[in-house]
């Protein structure tokens, strides 16, 4: 069975992340979204709502299930016996930072990490841009799946 991790903070989940999450389905026989948890971090919107913009993102999808987590993401995989990190990749400045991540992760814990290029139309989306916009009064409709309120 091909488990695969597709983690991140989605504070929210954009259109990125679900163009990766929907390519990334066949696959793996199962993907668990992990929404990582750092004390130390302010979060726009809260870990329930989160998981609830995601879980009712991908409802229809029996293959998907979403959890948090806390520490390192390559301990998570081996405790869940996930063999693969998803991560995606909209420009070099993403890979640059992702490749020594990837070899640690690999190094640490065996675990390899399956590099997906964003498409296209989604590459200048982040959520970084989506929180960004939102302060500022703007419509994200256009950037974020129907279930960000």
């Amino acid at each position: 069975m091909r488990k695969a991790v597709f983690p991140g903070s989605f504070d929210p989940i954009t259109l990125g992340h679900v163009d990766i999450i929907k390519r990334a389905i066949p696959l793996f026989d199962e993907i668990i979204i992990a929404i990582g948890v750092n004390a130390s971090k302010k979060y726009m919107y809260s870990l329930e709502d989160r998981i609830s913009f995601i879980e009712d993102t991908f409802k229809d999808i029996k293959s998907i299930s979403v959890t948090s987590y806390e520490g390192l993401t390559a301990k998570f995989c081996k405790k869940n016996e996930a063999q693969f990190i998803i991560r995606g990749l909209r420009n070099t400045t993403d890979f640059n930072y992702e490749q020594p991540v990837a070899q640690t992760n690999f190094k640490l814990m065996d675990v390899e990490s399956i590099f997906l290029l964003s498409s296209p139309e989604v590459s200048n989306i982040s959520s970084s841009i989506v929180r960004d916009v939102l302060r500022n009064d703007g419509d994200i409709s256009s950037l974020v799946p129907t279930s960000v309120k």
